[in-house]
């Protein structure tokens, strides 16, 4: 049996394509040309994988920018222990988009429950062998990403190694994106402003690349302050953004989050969007409008979280565009985007304000509205 045919037995239906050139390199099926908006979605944490799941369905064009400043539980160890950049938020959103099957993604998902590992996920220590192997950071996620069959790509913002740092109003400094999403424990004064240590880190190439020929760029869902933010800290980012010619959204969380946006309207978490990057980064803005059931909301609520509210005459008057929908999705006494919903409203969005106002982009018009209909009635 060729490496090929072992790979696509082991992690999945395709397992990527692969080339023996001496290198160590890859090449995959997916580099081939296909329909499809071309989408930079830009986060970290869940909340961007939940919507790259939903976003797999309608365009191979995606590229997601995972921010690099995680500290806390397994990526913190290896990223302490090895010297590599956290691999937690990286793994999530390779799963997310890969074509593998549902015991691979259990595998790689799999956390230990004791001993020395307690904690620690198998795809963290994968993807840390994959570094192990691999000449830089970048190659052993593209590598990782080639062997699951990753639907687009998945970039960290750069390859330094920076420290999140929260300035509270108080004036007090918090070092480190753990400490800063739970410093509510300690001080209970809000964020005024995050930044990265050291300041000057440089994004990757390819990621300036990618935002320079989108045709949309999705801010979110995700922490703001530590899962979105960190990324428009990386130097070249947000002037990138401004210059881009793509629809920019910004997908609100439907929940305030303790230590970061207790009490938060929606144009508040623009504002802060704003005020780490440029006014104006926000086109259109996605917020959930579904009311959240009585019993689940005073359960948040005795965690210091509520839904946010949706200020709609702030936001209109900033000249920002609103799509409103029930795009939540309730489980397990947890509120989250549902991806199909959320997917559905971004691909709506780049459809009819950017494939419809190009005369050269009539078949990927044709395609993504044909998508939609057809996930409409099936279920995709």
């Amino acid at each position: 049996m060729n490496i090929k045919d072992l790979l696509a037995k082991v992690f999945g239906r395709n397992g990527g394509n692969y080339s023996d050139n001496g290198s160590g390199s890859y090449t995959s099926d997916k580099d081939l040309p296909v329909r499809g908006p071309r989408i930079v979605a830009i986060g970290g944490g869940t909340g961007l994988s939940t919507m790259l799941r939903g976003l797999k369905a309608f365009s191979p064009n995606i590229t997601a920018v995972v921010t690099v400043a995680d500290d806390g539980g397994g990526s913190g160890v290896l990223r302490q222990e090895l010297g590599m950049l956290p691999p937690g938020d990286i793994r999530n959103c390779i799963l997310a988009l890969a074509d593998t099957e549902p015991l691979m993604e259990q595998l790689l998902q799999y956390r230990f429950k004791e001993g020395k590992l307690k904690g620690q996920s198998f795809g963290n220590l994968f993807l840390a062998a994959m570094d192990g192997i691999s000449s830089s950071f970048e190659e052993a996620v593209r590598r990782m990403s080639d062997v699951l069959a990753v639907t687009g790509r998945v970039l960290p913002v750069s390859l330094e190694d920076v420290t999140l740092c929260a300035e509270l109003e108080d004036g007090c400094i918090v070092n480190g994106e753990s400490r800063i999403g739970r410093h509510g424990s300690f001080n209970k004064c809000r964020i005024k402003r995050v930044y990265l240590e050291p300041s000057g880190a440089e994004p990757l190439d390819d990621v300036l690349d990618a935002i320079n020929q989108a045709d949309v760029i999705v801010l979110g869902p995700g922490s703001l302050y530590t899962s979105i933010i960190p990324n428009l800290l990386v130097r070249g980012i947000s002037p990138a953004i401004k210059r881009s010619k793509a629809l920019k959204l910004y997908v609100c969380n439907v929940m305030t989050q303790p230590s970061e946006t207790e009490g938060y309207s929606v144009s508040d978490h623009i504002r802060a969007l704003e005020e780490h990057s440029y006014t104006g980064i926000v086109d259109m803005c996605i917020v959930n409008n579904s009311s959240i059931p009585d019993e689940l909301r005073e359960k948040y609520h005795n965690d210091g979280a509520d839904q946010v509210g949706i200020d709609r005459e702030r936001i209109l008057a900033a000249g920002i565009r609103l799509i409103e929908g029930d795009y939540a999705s309730l489980k397990n006494n947890l509120v989250r985007h549902d991806p199909k919903k959320l997917a559905e409203a971004v691909i709506e969005a780049v459809a009819e304000n950017v494939l419809a106002c190009d005369r050269s982009r009539s078949q990927d018009y044709s395609y993504i509205k044909d998508r939609l209909v057809r996930s409409a009635g099936m279920g995709m």
